[in-house]
């Protein structure tokens, strides 16, 4: 098969297009033949892209750990896909991911695609939408009617913290540039703050949750505001010294019954997810240097010329 491999040094990661064996399916697994991945850049840093599981160098990794595509076969023990089933979801960090044709993926990490949505759009929401989940309801428990400070509202992950908070009740703060603010507000947002022209900490006082997702300072400054310093989460203090950091630190990790919640979300219209540019296979590289600016992800398109278009794109 053809994929996206990882080659050059952690300091200078290059993505070559290569030919790969295909994977086949343990008998856990499902193998998911893949339509589009969707790109995170600073992925190729991660410990996990350029480390084994058991901390040795690793090399040639595939990366896009979120993706679309159908079952195309699965491993003797697996009952609750069938082959030619439309999915969505993650694969392990550890694990080749889906800038290929194929990738292999664990059942519960799995769920059925959203009918409305193009498979370059599905690809957007995994990694995203989940990690908006579990920040704001597993960690945080939001509730209706609490004030939560959102710092990088129109990054991947704030679009749909505040989208999901607004939907519980909240009462949405975001820190976001300018250029956002129009945006955020159609998704909910009832107080928006350009960080680049105030400080937040000098308009904001007194809120039950913060959910951070650009850390240093922002977070640091974070932190007089709460009611309760317990209510913190964030995405982006791996490695901060502080304790408090690091209790509020968490990683995503795949839920198929959340995802497919995400996407009944989705097909009712209740959610919106952002496509900012779609690069072919061969051109994939490209999708981790762009620049940054603007809203959405970049999205790794897979032989789109082989499936039916779906209803509908994200917009």
């Amino acid at each position: 098969m053809k994929a996206l491999r990882l080659n050059g040094t952690p300091a200078a990661p290059i993505l070559r297009l290569e030919e790969i064996p295909a994977p086949s399916p343990g008998d856990n697994e499902v193998l998911i033949r893949l339509f589009a991945a969707a790109v995170t850049p600073t992925e190729l840093g991660w410990y996990p892209t350029t480390h084994t599981r058991d901390g040795a160098p690793r090399t040639g990794a595939v990366p896009g750990h979120e993706f679309s595509g159908i079952v195309e076969a699965t491993g003797r023990n697996v009952a609750a896909l069938v082959a030619g089933t439309p999915v969505f979801g993650m694969n392990d960090w550890f694990a080749d991911g889906a800038s290929a044709e194929y990738c292999l993926a664990l059942p519960d990490h799995l769920a059925h695609k959203p009918a409305s949505l193009s498979h370059e759009a599905a690809a957007t929401v995994p990694i995203s939408a989940l990690t908006a989940w579990q920040g704001l309801f597993d960690r945080a428990h939001v509730q209706r009617g609490e004030r939560i400070l959102i710092h990088g509202g129109g990054g991947a992950v704030g679009l749909f913290a505040v989208q999901l908070a607004h939907r519980a009740g909240a009462h949405v703060i975001a820190t976001a540039s300018a250029p956002s603010h129009t945006l955020l507000r159609e998704l909910g947002a009832d107080e928006l703050i350009d960080y680049h022209a105030t400080g937040f900490e000098d308009v904001v006082s007194s809120v039950d949750v913060v959910f951070d997702t650009v850390g240093g300072e922002t977070l640091s400054r974070s932190w007089p505001l709460l009611l309760n310093s317990d209510r913190l989460v964030t995405i982006a203090s791996e490695g901060e010294r502080d304790p408090r950091a690091q209790r509020a630190f968490f990683i995503v990790e795949p839920h198929r019954a959340q995802l497919e919640q995400v996407a009944a979300l989705l097909d009712r219209g209740e959610l919106r997810t952002f496509i900012k540019n779609v690069y072919t296979l061969e051109n994939g590289a490209e999708a981790y240097t762009a620049p940054s600016a603007g809203y959405g992800k970049n999205v790794v398109s897979i032989c789109p010329e082989d499936r039916n278009s779906s209803p509908k794109e994200a917009e």
